[in-house]
């Protein structure tokens, strides 16, 4: 067993483990990918205020998101495909969210489904959804998240229009992946991922496949996915969509103060910060230089969630004293899960864990909850200053 001490430790051992194209597909940006480094490189610039002779016993990260409790204030993101980078991958990842205490969000275009999350697991989860035009699947999707007892729908705004991310189209993408002599090649290399899909019946995108109008096999799915999403989406349309939930709601993909603003007027009980981890927009600003304009504007009115960057617990702690009540890691996880299965994604929580915990504790406090931008340095000017 490697020693794993840090989120690159698993990195590398799942680069070596899972095949080229579902690497690609996580760790990758949208054209030029500036975004996608600068999410994670921007927090290099924040630095930690060292305090001491403070009383470290008893310390909590325990937080409250959206209601409930939880063991810090950190979620599994919706990563679609995540079944390909590991034999029943949605199905390991909630379940090690579920012992560890944090919300696993299941993503749409999942391989495994929810029936398959909600039968292995005990606990509610998350469920996110696209804004789709088709109002039959989105009623029956959301009929079926009720059914299985989700406690929030979190609602992807960021992807109407599909950014280009260059390495996906040379790759070929696809689930269950196409067989070419490169891919084949590639994938004659990773043995233990292979074994584990041969010893699935889960290799295709479950939520989709045999209950959208049209779509019965994987030939039939890239034109509907084509067609599917609702170019003409405004702030009427995500208010149907809330409408049609019924529960709790969080949007997903908030960048800009005005959207945020819109979002408290629609009713959501949160917001995620978040450019899709660069995979969207390329060349717009990082995650968390948008952040405290945005927690400024609306943090006492809504609650304010992060995403895209994170790497570490001490990230989970800036995102935090920055405002951020909850923060959600996509690659962290995914790498964990692809290096080592359940157990990986259990490695990559405890990593963080310990980061945030100690961190945490070597600035001073021992209850996350008293925690505000007091133990940081941030640079004049970090968050723009634009002509």
């Amino acid at each position: 067993m490697p020693v794993i001490t840090c989120i690159d430790d698993l990195k590398r051992l799942y680069r070596r483990r899972v095949p080229k194209m579902f690497y690609d597909y996580a760790e990758t940006g949208s054209w030029s990918e500036q975004t996608f480094r600068e999410n994670s490189s921007d927090f290099d610039e924040i630095y930690f205020k060292q305090r001491v002779a403070i009383d470290m016993t008893n310390r909590t990260t325990g937080v409250e998101m959206i209601g409930q409790e939880y063991a810090m204030p950190v979620a599994l993101a919706p990563v679609g495909l995540t079944g390909m980078q590991h034999a029943d991958g949605e199905i390991l990842a909630a379940r090690a969210a579920e012992k560890f205490g944090v919300p696993f969000t299941l993503s749409t275009l999942s391989i495994c489904s929810i029936e398959d999350v909600a039968a292995n697991t005990t606990k509610p989860f998350w469920f996110q959804v696209y804004t789709l035009k088709d109002d039959d699947f989105m009623q029956r999707l959301m009929g079926r998240a009720h059914d299985a007892g989700c406690s929030a729908i979190v609602i992807t705004l960021d992807l109407q229009v599909q950014g280009q991310r260059h390495k996906d189209l040379k790759n070929g993408l696809s689930a269950p992946p196409k067989l070419t002599p490169a891919s084949i090649a590639n994938m004659a290399t990773k043995v233990q991922w292979g074994l584990g899909m041969l010893g699935t019946k889960r290799r295709t995108f479950g939520n989709v496949i045999g209950h959208a109008k049209g779509v019965s096999d994987p030939s039939s799915l890239s034109s509907w996915t084509a067609e599917a999403f609702d170019h003409a989406l405004d702030w009427d349309r995500v208010k149907e969509l809330m409408d049609m939930w019924g529960g709790k709601v969080i949007l997903k993909g908030i960048m800009d103060v005005e959207d945020a603003k819109k979002a408290v007027e629609v009713g959501a009980d949160a917001i995620v910060v978040s450019n899709h981890g660069g995979r969207q927009l390329d060349q717009t600003i990082s995650s968390i230089r948008a952040l405290p304009a945005i927690v400024e504007a609306v943090g006492d009115q809504i609650e304010v969630h992060f995403d895209s960057g994170i790497r570490s617990g001490q990230d989970v702690l800036k995102a935090w004293a920055m405002g951020a009540r909850g923060c959600m890691i996509g690659r962290a996880f995914v790498y964990g899960l692809g290096a080592m299965g359940e157990a990986g994604v259990t490695r990559a929580l405890q990593v963080i864990h310990k980061e945030l915990d100690t961190s945490m504790a070597l600035c001073g406090h021992r209850d996350l909850a008293n925690v505000n931008r007091d133990i940081l340095l941030v640079p004049e000017g970090f968050e723009g200053r634009w002509a």
